[in-house]
């Protein structure tokens, strides 16, 4: 049985403001979203389901910024921002979320 590990660091509160990377891979890397044709992701009907949802995340969930993302043909990489706890009203914040980071110092 393949056991993967934790790439979270212990301790730290994933909710927080800031900017996190995120990957998306499809169950055993199955090409599920489209195929590169001359060095172009041509998306296929399922891959631009998938972009169209996370464009609609910020309409989902007020505050979280619609950062960098591409589609692959069997994963997804995202930069999604969550925002500060002193946003205002229309989103915007006082101090950039994308100013803090997650320690990379596992004694952190």
């Amino acid at each position: 049985m393949h056991r993967r590990h934790s790439l979270r660091l212990k301790g730290y509160n994933y909710a927080m403001a800031g900017a996190y990377f995120v990957t998306i891979c499809t169950q055993e890397r199955v090409c599920l979203f489209g195929e590169v044709v001359a060095g172009a992701m041509d998306l296929n009907e399922a891959g631009q389901m998938v972009a169209a949802f996370w464009y609609g995340i910020a309409a989902r969930f007020p505050g979280v910024e619609i950062d960098q993302f591409v589609v692959m043909p069997n994963h997804l990489h995202r930069i999604l921002v969550l925002p500060d706890a002193g946003a205002t009203a229309s989103g915007a914040t006082k101090t950039r979320a994308t100013t803090r980071v997650a320690p990379t110092d596992p004694r952190l």
